[in-house]
């Protein structure tokens, strides 16, 4: 499986002491870990297992639309 090229953001939940990444664009596809780098290795691997699922039960996988939001 090819690299996904989903936009990923990372920001830290301070009720949970925890770096969170997640994927807008994939419903309900987050991680998290201790540092950015361990959260983004998580998100990294939730998005393969999301997408093989979604793949897997004939569900919908929108494309990648790159840059969703503006800073």
């Amino acid at each position: 499986m090819s690299e996904p090229k989903y936009e990923v953001l990372v920001f830290w939940d301070k009720a949970d002491d925890i770096f969170v990444a997640e994927v807008p664009e994939l419903r309900g596809c987050m991680a998290h870990g201790a540092t950015r780098a361990e959260a983004l290795t998580n998100v990294e691997n939730a998005m393969q297992l999301w997408l093989a699922t979604a793949k897997e039960d004939g569900l919908y996988i929108p494309e990648p639309r790159g840059k969703l939001i503006f800073a």
